[in-house]
């Protein structure tokens, strides 16, 4: 199945059912799936939005609003319901998306809805509520099948049954003991192929994978991805099990920490929504871009220290840019390949050595390689071999400075606690810029002069 894009033909279509009767934007509605609703909403005003919510079936709307995008607003969305059209949608969605959606509204909007709501929905929501957004506990969901270990094949099955009628999937079947503490993973599977006599006790795997309620989510995303998990149980620091972690929550925490580590290398605050108005973009970036200024003109400073060299070998300014700008690129690869290595596991000091290493031979090689090619081209078309020389060896070291900044910098940032996607540009924007302006000014004060 080909992913959903808005087209014109699609906008167009639910348009006009919105002019006409409440029947034929039903029918229209029915040839979209939810998540294609979602997306359509992004061009849609909130009233258009909240007359769909109002026409779908409460099972339809809870799918549609828990696939917007929090940038779209889907709790402003839930509060301009009616309270019973609302209470019915959000007793239809599973506890995590609940929460993530109620999450976003103030104080006093969580608890009107919460108020609304089945009482033993309410509890459910609002202890996932005490989680921090970012850990395996605002993650979980407390929706999940648990058996006790003294059971019975017969009356494990029975559990399995009862407790499964209003969940949608489920994965594993959690082993406990009468006090509630995890003790193992069952498969559907081996039950059913189990004797009759057999107990919970001997078909569950007692060696499994789980994480601590106030785990980071990017571990939680590591950990499943590692052990080619669909869910992973939740225990607080008593191994009482809690919920699970699901993939399809791990792709979307996937999915945002690749966005906000894109974001960060660029220079721009992950605050800033994608679809935000321009204002909110100049007040994330401005700020970073003063910084910048600051270090250009410190390279400025190295260029004006050799206005000899510049008068007498006018020739190099023209590749004091290229130089400068091949050092940046190359630094950018680099660093992005380390923010990627270090977002996925904690390097130990062999594997930073290595990733250093690396570098600086990727670097060397291609600094030389492409030296090569400048040397050639002020050869031929400056007719000064010692230039090309200088510009040989200059775009060679500029490029393992960058190699090293690029790798070494974040490791540097991360091993003393700063988040390295944030501040490492900057500091190797400053490295290459200097030393890319400073070598050949150096290296033909010394050669040519």
């Amino acid at each position: 199945m080909q992913s959903f894009e808005i087209n014109k033909s699609d906008l167009l279509k639910l348009r006009e059912a919105l002019e006409g009767t409440d029947a034929g934007l039903e029918a229209v509605l029915q040839e979209y799936h939810s998540s294609e609703i979602a997306i359509l909403f992004e061009k849609l005003d909130v009233e258009d939005r909240e007359r769909i919510i109002n026409i779908l079936p409460a099972d339809i709307a809870s799918e549609v609003i828990s696939e917007m995008d929090e940038e779209h607003n889907p709790g402003e969305l839930l509060v301009g319901l009616d309270p019973e059209k609302r209470s019915e949608i959000v007793e239809e969605l599973d506890y995590d998306d609940a929460t993530d959606i109620i999450s976003q509204l103030d104080e006093e909007d969580q608890q009107a809805i919460l108020a609304d709501i089945d009482q033993d929905d309410a509890s459910s929501i609002r202890a996932l509520l005490s989680y921090e957004e970012d850990t395996a506990g605002g993650l979980m969901n407390t929706d999940l099948i648990r058996v006790n270990i003294k059971l019975d094949k017969k009356h494990a099955l029975d559990e399995v049954i009862r407790q499964s009628e209003e969940m949608e999937e489920f994965y594993t079947i959690y082993a406990v003991d009468d006090s509630d503490v995890l003790q193992g993973i069952v498969s559907v599977k081996n039950i059913i192929k189990a004797r009759a006599s057999a107990m919970v006790s001997d078909l569950m795997i007692t060696d499994f994978v789980y994480v601590k309620v106030d785990l980071d989510q990017e571990e939680v995303a590591s950990l499943i991805s590692q052990y080619n998990l669909t869910s992973i149980p939740v225990v607080d620091d008593n191994m009482r099990l809690l919920g699970r972690v699901t993939v399809d929550d791990i792709i979307d925490v996937m999915e945002q920490e690749n966005t906000e580590d894109i974001l960060k290398i660029s220079g721009v605050s992950e605050d800033e929504e994608l679809s935000g108005n321009w204002q909110d973009a100049v007040k994330s970036r401005l700020p970073w871009l003063i910084i910048n200024l600051a270090t250009a003109f410190l390279a400025a400073s190295v260029i004006r220290s050799y206005e000899g060299v510049e008068k007498d070998v006018p020739a190099i300014v023209a590749y004091l840019t290229i130089i400068g700008g091949m050092g940046g690129n190359s630094a950018t690869q680099a660093l992005a390949v380390t923010v990627r290595r270090i977002s996925l596991s904690d390097l130990t000091d062999k594997q930073a050595y290595n990733t250093v290493l690396k570098e600086f031979l990727v670097g060397m090689t291609n600094g030389a390689v492409n030296g090569l090619i400048v040397l050639l081209f002020a050869f031929f078309y400056d007719a000064n071999p010692m230039l090309g020389l200088v510009l040989f060896l200059a775009m060679t070291g500029n490029l393992i400075v960058a190699g090293l900044t690029g790798s070494g910098i974040p490791l540097i940032l991360k091993r003393v606690g700063i988040d390295p996607a944030v501040a490492s540009s900057i500091i190797i924007t400053t490295f290459t810029d200097c030393i890319g302006f400073l070598l050949p000014l150096w290296l033909a004060s010394k050669l040519l002069l």
